[in-house]
């Protein structure tokens, strides 16, 4: 019998431990019959599921132009081919024509069964969480920027339900670094800032006015800033924002302080923050007799790392220059106590947040007022 693997569960060593011809799955949306998948590949071993693509296809309830579906997809693809995987398969339901060839797998299966909004969403802050799959040291999931910032919007909704609405978490976003550890993805920059401007267009025309883009994930943040950029400029009566990370505003950066117990360096990536986050939300997945502490980033004045980077210089040098383990940071320092405390700090910092970006939406809507009125002038008599 296939024996089934979450590829996201898994750190990085232990999928570069996977055989090379292993099949690798990437279902668009969920509900696949795996007895049938398997028999589809000719009942192998084993089979890696990668997390669920959420939404983009036609039937989706949020469907963008397939070419730019299909660039997103491809460079997700070609990350695992780069690293030696020979067999790596897009699942689809039918009709969804992405020219995979014969990696594409056809089922029909209900891809994705609930609606995605009602009408009494369109008031609402729509709020767009992107993780990640990619590698987190030797101790956390490749799931861990995915289930952070998932789990912080959620709560989100649970607060204020009547102020924000979600989409379902995308796992997939930028890593510039991808070919430093094994199992990291890379939607590549442009074809990502497609993709999430094309979402928004969608949104829009759907009736949508209010976005916060939120990143569980540094390295999608610079090309958020720009879908930001874009949208604002394509659609002026909207209000569109992201913000780097979480914990990042001043509250946040003070309730870091109070608690944390590494000094710089210690909070960057698989981390003392990370790893404390993920022992409160999940801690079935991390393996805190493997942590390899590393701090010993290579900093001067105007470059170092720590969660909220300092410094005036931005560079992109390679991650295997200042990492063996792929962690930057005392992930050994980490505890659910402090994870709770950062968690919830987190979530009252998103709900800020949204709250703001009403205001801004609602006092720009008034500011135009007049001004869209004094562009109506009287027909001439």
């Amino acid at each position: 019998m296939t024996q089934y693997l979450l590829f996201d569960s898994l750190t990085w060593p232990e999928v570069a431990g996977l055989p090379r011809n292993c099949p690798i799955v990437m279902p668009l949306g969920t509900g696949f019959d795996r007895i049938r998948l398997a028999e589809a590949l000719n009942q192998p071993p084993q089979i890696a599921l990668l997390p669920s693509f959420p939404f983009g296809w036609r039937g989706s309830g949020l469907p963008v132009p397939e070419n730019i579906l299909r660039g997103y997809l491809q460079n997700l693809i070609n990350s695992l081919r780069e690293d030696g995987f020979t067999n790596v398969f897009l699942l689809t339901p039918p009709d969804t024509n992405l020219a995979f060839g014969n990696w594409q797998i056809v089922q029909s299966y209900p891809s994705f069964p609930d609606p995605l909004f009602s009408l009494e969403d369109l008031s609402k802050v729509v709020l767009i969480p992107i993780g990640h799959t990619e590698q987190h040291g030797h101790h956390l999931p490749l799931s861990t920027d995915t289930i952070i910032i998932d789990s912080i919007t959620s709560q989100v909704i649970n607060a204020i339900p009547d102020r924000a609405c979600k989409l379902p978490v995308m796992p997939y976003g930028v890593s510039t670094h991808r070919s430093s550890f094994a199992g990291t993805l890379n939607a590549g920059g442009r074809a990502f800032e497609d993709f999430w401007l094309a979402v928004l267009d969608v949104l829009v025309l759907l009736g949508f006015t209010r976005f916060y883009l939120l990143s569980g994930h540094g390295g999608n943040c610079s090309f958020l800033t720009n879908v930001v950029k874009y949208a604002g400029e394509r659609h002026p009566h909207i209000f569109c924002a992201t913000s780097y990370l979480y914990l990042s505003s001043p509250q946040g950066i003070q309730i870091l302080e109070q608690y944390r117990q590494s000094s710089t360096g210690g909070m960057g990536h698989a981390c003392e923050l990370e790893t404390s986050l993920m022992l409160f939300l999940h801690p079935d997945l991390v393996h805190m007799d493997r942590v390899v502490d590393e701090t010993e980033f290579i900093s001067t004045p105007s470059y170092y790392m720590d969660w909220v980077e300092g410094g005036s210089l931005i560079a992109n040098p390679p991650w295997s220059d200042d990492t063996q383990s792929g962690a930057y940071g005392a992930g050994s320092l980490a505890t659910k106590e402090k994870g709770k405390l950062w968690f919830e700090a987190a979530v009252q910092e998103k709900i800020g947040h949204v709250m703001e970006i009403h205001e801004q939406y609602r006092r720009r809507a008034e500011k135009k007022k007049p001004w869209n009125a004094n562009l109506i002038k009287p027909l001439p008599s």
